[in-house]
């Protein structure tokens, strides 16, 4: 590699440690934040509502905009506005305030993800994007820490937000700043000759696009519920303090980041397919622990073992997309995927906030199970299917 390449996969490395730290920051956050302002359990909802709109209209926007600007110029502009959003919580004086901050790190976040997601299935495959993810991992695992740390040392959850918030402002300027050094480029298929990218229109007109629409929704969506309602079902339903609970919580994503470690080793030792099939069966063996026993240690081994799973599935499924889809198609529908996730991301986590709201935390954990098993059937699906899958129009 040259050093032009190790310096854009560094800096790929640190968009997805600042992707990641938010999303491990709420989840702890999130009862402090009812409290300030006096919310109801679904009152995550609209909160998550708000920031995947501008999540999905970024993401899904992602094909488009790569086509006409550079990686590093979008995702220069995507951390500017993150820190923005994440300075908006930091300062929060109103509930209001905190939606519209959501709804601009939605933004921010759909385009970084998209971006770098694209520039490395693009480069690099599977195995980096496994290790990008990871990165990822890293700091969704670091988020809850920081956020324990804030709370316990008996400082407002607003300074959490603050820490991270001048962490993302300082990378959208070295992003900024290095805008040189990235080109476009179109995404390569082995056998394919090199071709323009295709209307996003036509992308959405593969029969393999929208199975990777819902398998991306499904995934994201669990893995959402487990980083969001794991400490609240560690807490209030399994007893443990806060701090262990807050402990246990980074324990699920840092088993996330080990898994996406082991699975770029191993990536070419057997199929894509067949590691991903293992991947999920430990999901589901994750799931069904916390579903199936309520001692609080026995809990936190199930979310750990669901987060070791799950970490390679959304990196795998990711670099395979321009196998499945194409090389012409791969960006527009990489972009759709990552909307797509936005919206599992979003949905499910406040589905189950609504569900406990009126049934209690109790059902947390069966919807944890309910989901695996819902990825599980999709990816047997896609496993099956041609390659390109088949046109739904004309």
């Amino acid at each position: 590699m040259t050093s032009r390449s190790i310096a854009l996969l560094a800096l790929n490395v640190l968009a997805f440690v600042s992707l990641g730290l938010p999303d491990g920051l709420l989840g702890v956050a999130w009862p402090s934040m009812r409290a300030t302002f006096r919310l109801p359990l679904e009152a995550l909802g609209p909160l998550l509502a708000a920031f995947t709109t501008g999540y999905v209209l970024s993401s899904f926007a992602a094909g488009p905009l790569l086509a006409r600007w550079n990686v590093g110029g979008v995702l220069a502009a995507s951390c500017f506005a993150t820190g923005v959003s994440l300075c908006g919580y930091a300062s929060a004086g109103t509930w209001g305030l905190v939606i519209v901050s959501a709804a601009l790190g939605g933004i921010g976040a759909g385009a970084i993800d998209a971006g770098v997601n694209a520039y490395v299935a693009s480069h690099h495959g599977p195995r980096m994007l496994n290790w990008m993810h990871a990165a990822y991992g890293i700091g969704a695992a670091c988020g809850p820490l920081l956020m324990t740390s804030v709370l316990a040392g008996g400082r407002r959850w607003q300074v959490g937000y603050a820490i991270v918030a001048a962490g993302q402002l300082a990378l959208g300027a070295t992003f900024g700043a290095s805008r040189s050094m990235w080109a476009a480029g179109p995404h390569v298929v082995a056998g394919e000759p090199v071709c323009e990218r295709m209307p996003i229109v036509g992308t959405l007109g593969l029969a393999s696009t929208w199975l990777g629409v819902a398998a991306f929704f499904a995934y994201t969506g669990l893995e959402a519920v487990a980083g969001v309602w794991a400490f609240s079902v560690l807490t209030e339903t399994r007893g443990l303090s806060m701090e262990r609970a807050g402990f246990g919580v980074s324990l699920f994503w840092t088993g996330l980041t080990v898994g996406r470690v082991l699975f770029g080793l191993v990536i070419d030792r057997s199929s894509l397919a067949t590691w991903v099939r293992g991947a999920l069966l430990l999901v589901v063996i994750g799931a069904g622990l916390v579903c199936g026993s309520t001692a609080p240690y026995l809990a936190v081994i199930g979310f750990v073992l669901l987060g070791l799973g799950a970490g390679p599935v959304f990196p795998s499924l990711m670099s395979d997309t321009p196998r499945r889809v194409g090389s012409t198609h791969a960006t527009n529908a990489i972009g759709v995927q990552v909307a797509a996730a936005a919206l599992g991301q979003a949905s499910l986590p406040a589905l189950v906030g609504y569900l406990a709201r009126a049934h209690g935390l109790g059902v947390v954990a069966p919807s944890l199970l309910t989901a695996a098993i819902v990825v599980v059937v999709l990816h047997e699906t896609m496993a099956a299917s041609s390659p390109r899958g088949r046109l739904v129009t004309s």
